[in-house]
């Protein structure tokens, strides 16, 4: 049996015909850091060693040719003919993508803005799923990530925090006044703990009698008015996220 090589998945479903650029780069770069070629991209190649180089630095530039050679191969291979023909000439695998960062930049910037705008504008609806929402928020910042904005981990939980309703506004008081450090995994499993403890404290629905019913007071007693268990709103007992 042929081992699994993610180059054919590149070949046949991801080949960079233009418009497809973004899409394109991101499984390119699955594809090379699971290959571990990627590195010849932010790595300036050694100088070529003399004939009293060390071992270690002769097998360094050796390294890094071979992995320029094969991020090349795959980078070409990955092209529809046109673009192949127009960069087969290139020396090295950053050469041929600073190239076409020029070609198709514009498609990644305007990729960034909608997932951006996406991120920014997305409010999650009261009483709908925490887990639901997270993740879809989650997706958004991995999105940008991919498209190389670069969020700090704070921000990004600073973020999903403003996008949730009134009622988790004592979680969010407790994040900043603990100053608690959470990666997006805790967050989403603390803010399920929050909306359990919320949901619990909801007011119960009233029942709704017909102006016909025989339903009296016993005695002549006046009916109790009913106490609402929902005093001092509804994230008044939301515990200290820990």
């Amino acid at each position: 049996m042929t081992a699994f090589n993610p180059l054919i998945a590149i070949l046949t479903q991801y080949k960079l015909e233009g418009p497809n650029y973004v899409d394109w780069k991101r499984n390119l770069d699955i594809v090379l850091i699971a290959e571990e070629y990627k590195f010849v991209l932010d790595e300036v190649c050694p100088e070529k060693p003399g004939d009293d180089a060390t071992d270690d630095e002769q097998k360094a530039y050796q390294k890094w040719i071979k992995a320029d050679e094969m991020a090349r191969c795959y980078i070409l291979a990955s092209m529809s003919n046109v673009l192949q023909h127009q960069h087969q000439s290139m020396e090295s695998a950053y050469d041929i993508l600073e190239n076409l960062k020029e070609m198709f930049g514009d498609q990644n910037r305007a990729a960034k803005q909608t997932a951006m705008k996406a991120l920014l504008n997305t409010k999650m609806v009261e009483g709908s799923s925490v887990r639901d929402h997270v993740l879809k928020m989650m997706s958004f910042l991995n999105e940008l990530e991919v498209l190389r904005a670069n969020i700090d981990k704070d921000t990004q939980v600073e973020m999903i925090l403003q996008t949730f309703p009134d009622s988790f506004q004592q979680f969010r008081l407790n994040y900043n006044m603990n100053k608690m450090d959470l990666s997006l995994a805790k967050l989403l499993n603390e803010l399920q703990s929050a909306e359990t403890i919320i949901k619990s404290q909801a007011p119960p629905v009233a029942l709704n009698f017909e102006a016909g019913s025989s339903s009296k007071p016993r005695g002549g007693q006046k009916k109790k008015k009913a106490q609402n268990p929902f005093v001092g709103g509804a994230t008044a007992g939301v515990k200290k996220a820990k």
